[in-house]
């Protein structure tokens, strides 16, 4: 059996929100501890290592639009597709990511006016500064991404927006590598391409030294296109479907036993050792797409599916909950119970998840379209003189809906 090679690849999809709430807890984490110093005797190794859900990310990045655009970009290269494709790129990430900047600026020109606590972000409101995020470089002048965004998460936007500026080459050589290479050597091109990051961990005992972003950002969306690259070769029957989605599994559990593994015996000098986990990432992705059975099939059911669509507005959105909470709690001098504290966390999260469903519904799918369009009117002008008129309204059904119901032609992420 071949696996489908146009459409979402829906365990893929619910996996962004896997990843997407371990960054939140990973932010969350001292809240979390103080509310419930039992929860961090239990699951500090795994809410400490959740910063590599980025990591995550960018594989799943790299997975998803090679998925997307091989056959369309890879057989040679054209002006026109790869400024429409970098279009469409700027049509999922640059709404939620301008919304979300500018919300950050407001807060951080609110703490100057209300109480006494500014927030310590204020010498980052510089005009410079705007451009670069703006445009999405402010990660490009940095060695390190710890303060270059005033929405913290969007440093790694800025590294994805690089990635997709080189993309339009990448998937010319990609292309190339794939007609001529077996399945089993692009995977093992793959796991070697993602392999920096950890090496470089490994030697220095340090995930995060100057420009490691861009090792990260480079290797995991390597190897996460030639990934994806092998797979769009592979020929798999049913049984060999179901052993991936078992192998899921088994990665998922290999992940978490490594993680304990080191909290239980750390190395001497070794800072982040979650880091190590990064690469089983790309043969994670690689069993999902695979893969059926129980993992596949949960991460594919609506809830998750949907989950994995709001993911990027709940990524974008979480800190700025997280940093409101700290600054009123720093202003108001507030002392919470034990108890309340719980609540205080689920209501947190609850109003992270919630401004994410709000942001997806108001700014990030609509602005999405309508970028879209701005590229794709001869399609839409297409569609209305196909569309049978509506004797019942006097005119045309909707354009939109008309598009919605065409067959997919890229996967979620894309």
């Amino acid at each position: 059996m071949g696996v489908v090679r146009t459409g979402e690849i829906k365990a893929l999809t619910g996996l962004r929100i896997v990843a997407a709430m371990w960054v939140v807890l990973f932010h969350f984490r001292p809240l979390i501890w103080e509310a419930s110093p039992r929860l961090k005797d239990d699951l500090a190794p795994l809410f400490n290592a959740g910063a590599q859900g980025v990591d995550l990310f960018f594989v799943l990045s790299g997975f998803v639009l090679t998925w997307n655009y091989l056959e369309r970009m890879g057989p040679s290269f054209a002006l026109r597709p790869t400024l429409h494709f970098l279009w469409l790129r700027l049509s999922r990430v640059w709404p939620i990511y301008l919304v979300t900047m500018h919300i950050a600026a407001l807060w951080i020109i609110f703490t100057l006016h209300v109480g006494t606590t500014p927030s310590p972000d204020v010498e980052k409101l510089t005009a410079i500064s705007y451009v670069r995020q703006l445009f999405m470089v402010q990660l490009w002048f940095a060695p390190f991404f710890d303060g270059t965004s005033w929405d913290g998460p969007a440093w790694s936007i800025s590294a994805e927006w690089l990635a997709y500026l080189l993309f339009g080459l990448m998937i010319l050589v990609i292309f190339r590598m794939a007609t001529v290479t077996r399945a089993r050597t692009l995977l093992m091109l793959a796991f070697v391409a993602s392999l920096p990051p950890t090496v470089l961990l490994l030697a220095s005992g340090h995930f995060y030294t100057p420009w490691s972003w861009l090792p990260r950002i480079g290797a995991q969306f390597l190897a996460g296109a030639l990934a994806c690259a092998a797979v769009r070769r592979l020929r798999l029957s049913d049984r060999s479907r179901r052993i991936a989605g078992y192998c899921a599994i088994l990665i998922i559990a290999v992940i978490v036993a490594i993680l304990y593994f080191y909290e239980a015996h750390p190395v001497n000098g070794m800072i982040d050792p979650g880091g190590v986990v990064d690469v089983l990432f790309m043969p994670l992705v690689v069993m999902l797409a695979i893969g059926v059975g129980s993992l596949p099939a949960l991460l594919s059911t609506r809830l998750m599916v949907y989950g994995g669509q709001i993911s990027f507005s709940l990524y974008m959105v979480h800190e700025l909950v997280h940093t409101s909470w700290n600054w009123a709690v720093a202003e108001y001098h507030l002392d919470i119970s034990k108890a309340a504290q719980k609540f205080v966390v689920v209501g947190l999260i609850a109003a992270a998840l919630g401004a994410a469903m709000l942001l997806f519904r108001t700014v990030e799918e609509p602005a999405r379209r309508w970028m879209r369009r701005m590229v794709d009117f001869r399609d839409v002008k297409t569609i209305r003189a196909e569309l049978p008129a509506d004797p019942a309204a006097g005119k045309l059904a909707s354009i939109d809906g008309a598009r919605e119901n065409r067959p997919p032609h890229s996967a979620r992420a894309g």
